[in-house]
């Protein structure tokens, strides 16, 4: 079945949390967060969450594995959605202001199948860390 575009943006979040082989706690509140405040998901229904983050598990573990999960999350997007798909992804693996390489691999993939080109994509970077950032000690 395929995704619907909710399911795709929240594919790739998930993605993005666990792509360095642990998903957080703020990670796991951040893309709760973003599907309660986001536009985007405000016609989405949210205890279908569980449902979602299943599939994308299941995606995963199958044939294709990390690829199938992100050509099919690009595939049930409007084109539209492009932009966003890659700002909840930086978003989410931004919240603890520190990347591995594994996350940075992963928006690397993501940002080379989007189509987006380099200032978009560096833009969303840089907003991220901005509305991340904390106060100096």
């Amino acid at each position: 079945m395929p995704n619907s575009a909710h399911d795709a943006l929240i594919h790739l979040m998930i993605v993005a949390a666990s792509s360095d082989s642990e998903m957080t706690e703020k990670e796991l509140e951040r893309i709760q967060g973003l599907i309660g405040r986001l536009p985007v998901f405000e016609t989405f229904d949210s205890s279908r969450l569980a449902v979602v983050a299943n599939a994308c598990a299941d995606k995963l573990n199958g044939p294709g594995g990390l690829d199938q999960v992100i050509d099919d999350a690009i595939a049930a997007l409007p084109h539209k959605l492009q932009d966003t798909a890659y700002a909840v992804a930086v978003d989410v693996t931004s919240v603890d202001l520190h990347l591995e390489q594994e996350e940075l691999r992963f928006l690397e993939m993501l940002r080379d199948r989007l189509d987006l080109d380099r200032l978009t994509t560096a833009a969303i970077e840089v907003s991220a860390r901005a509305r991340h950032r904390r106060m100096p000690d």
